[in-house]
């Protein structure tokens, strides 16, 4: 089903995981679809294996020149922008004594700073053609965080307050803003933070564990995460914005505590 024929969408972190999911749902649905990822391989890859309408730019999210010339190359391409999906993420553990002062930069540089830039330069582009959609990939750990988890949670939380305070401000534009909030899904970051806490055990059983702390007994995959995406990028979600799309397999709800009467 082309249900994205003629729309421009630029997808940032989209060369792995979640991005490239969302990449290949949108190109699959007949959009045009640019890739900004700041690694050269993975997105040569990513554009080669979805094939299609799908350009690759090489930038760095949280560099203002490399965003700008991404979504010039967009325009360039596809005559405009009409979605953008923001995946770029990374992942860092530490509390706030022992997180090196860097990695709290990167970690919010990267999650949050990237979507404040990406969207700094497409929000004018859908102006332009009369309104868009942007959507960012959040976390359950914006509303509950586990342990020695600092920056990477303050970003996300972050990134929830910035997608409200964006939907206000660009209602009148016609572009809609929301977050879409994922618990574990099947992607690189998290196999390499199970290869980071695997212990004596092994990456894959690490997974498997993890999967059966959600209550529908599993992690998600990725072509869900984008599913979700591409239903607020849609014209049925227009009325849609400001909020948060929890995809958690459960997890918040279990989170629940049953307090005494």
């Amino acid at each position: 089903m082309k249900d994205f024929a003629g729309k421009s969408v630029v997808v940032t972190g989209g060369s792995l995981g979640m991005g490239l999911a969302c990449a290949l749902r949108f190109a699959q649905g007949g959009a045009g679809v640019t890739i900004i990822a700041n690694d050269e391989t993975s997105t040569r890859e990513a554009v080669r294996s979805i094939g299609g309408s799908v350009r690759g730019h090489v930038g760095d999210v949280r560099k203002a020149v490399d965003m700008q010339a991404g979504i010039a190359k967009a325009v360039e391409a596809f005559g405009g922008v009409d979605i953008l999906v923001c995946c770029a993420g990374i992942q860092r553990y530490g509390n706030v004594v022992d997180t090196p002062e860097e990695v709290w930069d990167d970690v919010l540089g990267v999650n949050l700073k990237g979507i404040f830039l990406a969207a700094k330069y497409v929000i004018p582009e859908m102006r332009k053609q009369g309104g868009g959609a942007v959507i960012a990939i959040s976390s359950v750990q914006a509303f509950a965080s586990q342990s020695s988890v600092a920056a990477y949670t303050a970003s996300k939380g972050g990134i929830n307050a910035l997608v409200r305070a964006m939907a206000l401000d660009h209602a009148a534009d016609n572009v809609t803003v929301n977050a879409v909030c994922p618990a574990s899904v099947d992607t690189p970051m998290l196999r390499w933070a199970a290869d980071f806490h695997k212990g004596s055990s092994t990456a894959e059983a690490t997974l498997a564990a993890w999967g059966k702390g959600h209550p529908i007994g599993r992690v998600g995959q990725p072509w869900e995460i984008a599913e979700a995406v591409a239903f607020l990028a849609s014209d049925k979600a227009r009325f849609i914005t400001g909020t948060d799309l929890k995809i958690d397999g459960g997890v918040l709800a279990k989170l629940g505590i049953a307090l005494p009467e």
